[in-house]
């Protein structure tokens, strides 16, 4: 997993944190920015070079001097701030969005090649690297990097530039890192990032990691239009094309186009990854660990199954690495949420009450597979040790071809949120009763519900909660009321689960009022108390 806290810091240091030959002209090139020859380019032909090179054996992407690389170290790397009188469609040029790059160093080593589309003319030309697009000092390891190759890690793209002065704005989306991609949510803030496919996670060996190679821009018209970009993807394992449109709302939302190219089988193929942090919540947390309540990017797993059921799966700090499957057939839709908004929940300066949800909704029929969650342990707010993706059930072959089409929404909440009830919180305590010895092996369980059908309930009316554990026992005492907080439709459910030794318990649970469903389902993977002194997986 990526260290997010390097990510960020390198990204708030720098505002926020040659494919084809021939000869044409791209309309109105930007002042100072160098170019190479122009050539035909169409998204027919990127794919036609994705399936050339996974038919052939796989080359890491080039890299400049590697000694010269890691010593540009973070203080050194936030020094190479982008010069924005060269930003690609920036002031006095075609294009509603302006686009600014990342330089290489330590922590993003690999070389992408960036390139300017001319629609009009169906042709690119790559964008040459200059030293003189950074503010490269005398002193900075950077002024020794030979021109080739490119020195490109990444870009930005900012905002419109008749919105506001774009030169101070932080970017609304940025493509840094492997196959790593974020955008701004609508509460204005970045968090989780999304990834153009994953490769075996969490399988405890090293995982593959493929990398967005190079990236072809093309212009909006006007801020209301969609930014196009494409990007080739290359790994040991397979090639991509990708077409991303990408248009500026409240939040973001990007339409993804792939087709994969595997140049061997792939044992979980990971389709539309997000991954998050999550170190702790309300849920489980550590005695005395940190002195913030909370401390996430995102605080669980939310899908919309074919069948039309919503689902809620609170994240979770397991002590080793985790695999959950969800099977399903046809999905409407998953993301990662952050669905506590509260402040003072987290009391942290960086605003984790802020960060966007991500949700993926598929644009074809994607027939059977599982949802996976990969969960792996942290012990700091640094890491990336949360993973979600659709794996079809298939298996894959060399000289597969596989297209996929979906949509990215960056936004505070689900796009298409439930009518029913939602889970707002889940805790756990000792179990059994105040006063009264404490069983050994018996927890309590605490989930709360609003809204739905439970803010119209007639007086003296309760829901009722239904139960399902893959093993162990529910208590015959359950407590079901309404959260004494004045809020309409606001009901909490208590329970104790009594359970043998350290296995995990896959849980279940909603709430019906008459024969209807009033809530959606919050499924839970418990990690039992050995004993009280002793927890295990949280």
């Amino acid at each position: 997993m990526l260290d997010r806290r390097t990510l960020l810091k390198l990204a708030a240091a720098t505002q926020m944190f040659g494919m084809f030959g021939g000869a044409s002209a791209l309309a109105a090139p930007p002042a100072g920015l160098r170019y190479g020859d122009a050539g035909p380019f169409s998204y027919d032909a990127l794919k036609n070079r994705a399936r050339t090179m996974a038919a052939g054996p796989y080359a890491s992407p080039p890299r400049p001097d590697p000694a010269i690389v890691e010593s540009i170290d973070y203080d050194a790397h936030g020094k190479l701030k982008y010069k924005p009188d060269y930003a690609l469609y920036g002031d006095g040029q075609p294009g509603a969005y302006p686009v600014t790059f990342q330089h290489v160093g330590r922590f993003f080593p690999k070389t992408v090649k960036m390139h300017a589309v001319d629609p009009a003319a169906g042709t690119a030309r790559e964008i040459m690297y200059d030293p003189q697009y950074f503010t490269v000092g005398p002193d900075s390891p950077a002024a020794k990097l030979a021109p080739e190759p490119s020195a490109f890690a990444g870009f930005w793209i900012q905002e419109a530039k008749d919105k506001g002065d774009w030169k101070t704005e932080e970017p609304w989306v940025a493509f840094l890192g492997a196959s790593y991609f974020r955008a701004k949510g609508e509460l204005g803030q970045v968090g989780l990032s999304a990834r153009g496919i994953t490769i075996t996670p969490g399988s405890g060996g090293p995982e593959e990691f493929p990398d967005f190679i190079g990236y072809w821009f093309e212009p909006a018209n006007s801020d209301a239009d969609a930014v196009t970009v494409y990007a080739l993807l290359d790994g040991p394992s397979l090639t991509g094309a990708y077409r991303f449109l990408m248009r500026r709302t409240a939040g973001v939302v990007m339409d993804v186009e792939t087709t994969l190219f595997l140049r061997q089988p792939v044992e979980r193929l990971g389709v539309a990854p997000l991954t998050s942090m999550f170190w702790y919540s309300e849920t489980v947390k550590k005695t005395a660990i940190d002195w913030r309540p909370e401390v996430h990017d995102s605080d669980g797993l939310a899908m919309w199954t074919g069948s039309g059921e919503h689902i809620w799966r609170p994240l979770n700090n397991p002590a080793r690495i985790v695999v959950s499957s969800f099977s399903d057939q046809s999905p409407k839709g998953f993301g990662l949420l952050q669905r506590d908004r509260n402040f003072d929940h987290y009391q942290d300066g960086v605003r984790y009450h802020l960060r966007p949800s991500a949700w993926v909704e598929p644009l074809s029929d994607w027939g059977k597979g599982q949802v996976q969650l990969v969960e792996l342990p942290t012990d700091d707010e640094i890491h990336d040790n949360i993973v979600a993706y659709w794996h079809p059930e298939a298996p894959t072959k060399a000289g597969d071809e596989l297209p996929f089409a979906y949509r990215i929404h960056w936004l505070a909440d689900e796009p298409y949120p439930t009518d029913l009830a939602r889970v707002v919180a889940t805790r756990l305590g000792r179990g059994g009763q105040p006063g009264q010895p404490r069983p050994e092996g018996v927890r309590k369980f605490m989930v709360e519900f609003l809204g739905g059908p439970l803010a119209d309930l007639p007086f003296g009316a309760k829901p009722e909660p239904v139960f399902w554990a893959s093993r162990g026992t529910f208590s015959a005492y359950t407590l079901m009321e309404a959260v004494p907080d004045d809020v309409p439709g606001h009901w909490r459910v208590q329970f104790d689960l009594a359970v043998d030794g350290d296995d995990p318990v896959e849980m279940r649970l909603f709430l019906k009022v008459g024969d209807q469903v009033a809530s959606e389902t919050w499924l839970f993977q418990y990690r039992p108390f050995v004993s009280d002194a002793r927890p295990v997986g949280n």
